[in-house]
């Protein structure tokens, strides 16, 4: 049988409240109750029941960790980060797969019925008013890899995805590419349409440049390398801005397969900098998106909201930088 509270308490010589708030976050009791409590605690092997102490704190201290992008890589690095930092914290996180889901509604319900304290999407083709769903129930919520915006309604965390969009223009150029394309993900996402702003921005004005643009049906090497296949049967371009590193990686695999070589026949450049960018027989060029601070900062707002969820939104943007590998032709000298 499991070790209970009476039990604690019995060995301990205290009533069974001493116990429990002995285990409860923030509760009163004197630090010669703690001793006898902790040590009869550790001689049976006993544990508090989160869910039971839930009940007198009015906290689960689950948090809902909510995502669309479970066939990219790029977050199943991020997941493992959120987690373990959630979990370092002595919060819990409860994932959530929305797959093709964008409605809010189902997630919210979902949510509600493990009253959860907080939740983070997790998400850079979710619109913002995904996001502003769980803030109007009154759930704490941050938005991480959301879309930048001066006046955010929601606590929004992570990067300038027009500026990300400039920084590959601006190196391809510097480059001395003249056929230039953009390979980006969704069309309708969030992430794709501001990528591709910044990256037009700079290109429709540099001189001798033609520029074409095509869209990938997701973030995933399937879409990736399919749309490369597509690209290479017409008049392709000199090098591509793939707006994601596993979209660059499907589509440095379908210029293999076409007996092309990269750098020297079609350049990539990505965006993230996922752990398989760095694999030795992909050495992408791309651009590094700062997870760890994304992530840190994101459980930093979400926490902050549990006291405070009056709070006024606030927006936190981190700089990327290009990380040189071998996928794009050296800098001209």
């Amino acid at each position: 049988m499991p070790v209970t509270l009476k039990d604690v308490a019995q060995k301990a010589g205290v009533s069974r409240s001493a116990v429990s708030r002995t285990f409860t976050e923030g509760a009163s009791v004197s630090a010669k109750t703690r001793r006898k409590v902790e040590r009869a605690a550790a001689e049976l092997g006993y544990s508090p029941n989160a869910l039971a102490s839930s009940l007198t704190t009015g906290r689960t201290k689950l948090i809902g960790l909510v995502s669309n992008n479970f066939h990219n890589p790029f977050f199943l690095q991020v997941f493992d980060l959120f987690t373990r930092l959630l979990q370092e914290r002595g919060l819990r996180p409860l994932l959530v797969n929305l797959t093709d889901q964008t409605d809010p509604e189902a997630t919210l319900q979902l949510l509600r019925q493990y009253s959860v304290d907080g939740v983070i999407v997790a998400s850079s083709t979710l619109s913002p008013e995904f996001a502003l769903a769980f803030q109007e129930a009154r759930v704490p919520v941050v938005h991480s890899f959301g879309r930048i915006a001066a006046s955010p309604r929601v606590n929004v965390v992570g990067i300038d995805n027009v500026e990300c969009g400039r920084m590959a223009a601006r190196t391809l150029v510097a480059r001395g590419y003249k056929r230039i394309g953009f390979l980006g993900g969704p069309r309708e996402a969030t992430s794709t349409i501001d990528r591709r702003k910044g990256f037009n921005e700079v290109l429709t004005v540099a001189p001798g440049i033609k520029l074409t643009e095509s869209f990938a049906t997701a973030y995933s090497f399937e879409a990736g390398r399919a749309e490369m296949l597509d690209l290479l049967k017409k008049d392709h371009a000199e090098a591509y801005f793939c707006g994601d590193d596993v979209l660059s990686i499907g589509a440095l695999s379908a210029v293999a397969d076409n007996g092309l070589k990269v750098p020297e026949d079609i350049g990539i450049i990505g965006l993230n900098d996922m752990d398989m960018a760095r694999w030795e027989n992909i050495n992408l060029t791309t651009i590094r998106q700062p997870i760890h601070q994304i992530i840190d900062s994101s459980v930093e707002l979400v926490v902050a909201m549990f006291d405070k969820p009056e709070r006024t939104p606030e927006g936190r943007f981190f700089a990327c930088v290009i990380v040189e590998r071998g996928t794009l032709r050296p800098l001209k000298s």
